[in-house]
């Protein structure tokens, strides 16, 4: 049975580090990929013919932002070009002028700089630690000190491809509640502003008393000019300082994150999300040849979570004291018996990275799987929630129309 092949447009450089353009056919990217490397050229863009989406393997960027996917890119490009036998030097002067991310952009002119002078890659890196994340940074340094850093580079644009996939399943997840609770609060803004005005100097010209609910309603549209304003001011206020508090303060943090777990509906998923951050970085960092004792410092800075972050200064204190890390890992409550007793495995066989890659991937399942029945589960919450917040407000604008009705009839 014959494999269809597509047609790719691809840009890569030559054996001289000349630029060229052409076609080229292939089952899918990967091979297309793998075909131009035999060719001795270093694919830098592959688009598939007849699709008005780019897929250009090229380090994209927004303003000053750095993204996992403009890392991951940046990462898979490099080790491309260093296992293809190319210096850091013209690789990192090749990934320099392709960057369309500032903030990218000049530090890997900067880090250029310092490996031209003599300094290590990973030290050069590591003056950036705002752009070039801690694990990153130390899987370099392991792959410089075994002498494979192209494969360090290689799994390091894995793992990052995976943490950014997991980020986009999260907020997909998320996007649909946000919608429909953005669309409720202008549709509410609305009402009040151009609506109840309306029914108010309707009202009037009846006559009579308005019901208390209604009152209320009206009263709140009256108070729409200042309370609007005031409650926007409040709100990014708050976001403000929450998010200054978050960067500045361990405690806050740890604070923070032990009420994510604990929260009913997504706690189960934030669980699953720092369970498949920790098992993957911390088997990464191990199956490059990272020290125990560094390797936990990384992890507990990278998973994104404070509490796991805790945990392992404990976790460091047990193993430097002879214990395997799985006991230490037992008296923390957000590890899972799965886990522990993977590792304990790993410890016993000598493949602990090997059992952590398996219980990365096992979660990493898990959390698709949870942000696809979150989202099944808060869609017709929400719409019942919309529901009753439209039929709320006709009721309060059509409650006096009932009132006045029956005092006509009565009189």
């Amino acid at each position: 049975m014959s494999t269809a092949t597509k047609t790719f447009a691809y840009t890569a450089l030559d054996s001289a580090g000349k630029k060229s353009k052409g076609t080229i056919e292939a089952p899918n990217e990967a091979a297309a990929t793998h075909m131009l490397r035999q060719r001795g050229e270093v694919p830098l863009g592959l688009t598939e013919a007849g699709h008005g989406l780019q897929r250009e393997v090229r380090i994209p960027g927004l303003n000053n932002r750095v993204k996992l996917k403009d890392l991951a890119i940046f990462s898979r490009q490099f080790a491309t070009m260093t296992s293809s036998g190319m210096s850091l030097l013209r690789s990192l002067a090749i990934l320099e002028e392709q960057s369309s991310a500032p903030a990218l952009k000049k530090a890997i002119g900067e880090v250029r700089t310092d490996v031209s002078a003599g300094a290590g890659l990973s030290a050069s890196m590591a003056k950036h630690d705002r752009i070039f994340p801690r694990l990153m940074i130390a899987m370099v340094r392991a792959g410089e000190a075994g002498g494979m850093i192209d494969q360090a580079l290689e799994q390091i644009a894995q793992s990052l491809e995976k943490d950014s996939a997991l980020r986009g399943k999260i907020k997909s997840a998320m996007t649909y509640p946000a919608i429909v609770l953005g669309f409720t609060f202008l549709m509410i803004a609305g009402v009040l502003i151009w609506i109840v005005p309306i029914f108010e100097s309707m009202f009037k010209s009846l006559g009579g008393e308005l019901p208390a609910i209604t009152q209320a309603l009206v009263t709140a549209s009256h108070n729409m000019g200042w309370a609007g304003p005031l409650i926007i001011g409040i709100g990014l206020t708050t976001t403000i300082v929450y998010k200054r508090q978050l960067r500045s303060s361990a405690d806050f943090r740890l604070r923070v994150d032990r009420v994510k777990l604990r929260m009913p509906v997504f706690g189960t998923l934030f669980r699953k999300l720092a369970m498949a951050r920790f098992s993957r970085n911390l088997g990464l960092l191990l199956n490059v040849g990272v020290p125990v004792m560094q390797a936990l410092t990384v992890v507990g800075e990278t998973t994104g979570n404070e509490v796991i972050n805790v945990a392992m200064k404990d976790v460091q204190a047990t193993v430097r004291d002879g214990q395997p890390m799985s006991t230490a890992l037992r008296n923390h409550s957000i590890f899972p018996e799965m886990v522990t007793q993977m590792i304990e495995v790993g410890e016993e066989s000598g493949q602990i990275s090997q059992m952590l890659d398996k219980v990365a991937d096992f979660y990493d399942r898990e959390v698709d799987e949870a942000a696809e029945s979150l989202t099944a589960s808060i869609e017709p919450i929400m719409v019942l929630v919309m529901g009753g917040v439209v039929g709320g407000m006709v009721v309060c604008l059509y409650l006096p129309m009932f009132t006045i009705y029956q005092n006509i009839q009565t009189s």
